[in-house]
């Protein structure tokens, strides 16, 4: 996994899922807001007039020169909840991303994650 400091450093990068296939290009990282470490990638997906941001876990992400890893497949990247590309990942969305893992979200009103 990648330091917090560096994150601006891959924005625009390629995302490629676990057999290396291009998912799409890195926009943002979102951090645990509990640990401030990277936890979720928005990744800018779609069609040249149709592009959304959809999010993936960080966990077991591997970063190489030219490309982030993740360790999720494509589709289910692509078939994760998504926002427009300036839109905002609301406390509501934030949930569903978590459960579309099938990641613990924990209890309590507290947001979970924070861009960068």
């Amino acid at each position: 996994m990648f330091e917090a400091e560096n994150i601006r450093d891959w924005r625009d990068h390629d995302v490629v899922d676990v057999e290396g296939r291009k998912i799409g290009s890195l926009e943002s990282v979102y951090v645990d807001t509990a640990t401030d470490r990277p936890a979720f990638a928005a990744v800018t997906v779609g069609l040249p007039t149709r592009k959304r941001l959809t999010f993936v876990p960080l966990e077991k992400a591997v970063v190489a020169p030219a490309h982030v890893k993740v360790a999720w497949s494509r589709q289910q990247v692509k078939d994760a909840p998504s926002i427009d590309t300036d839109g905002e990942l609301l406390a509501e969305l934030e949930r569903e991303v978590f459960a579309h893992y099938g990641l613990d979200y924990g209890q309590g009103g507290t947001r979970r994650l924070a861009r960068r």
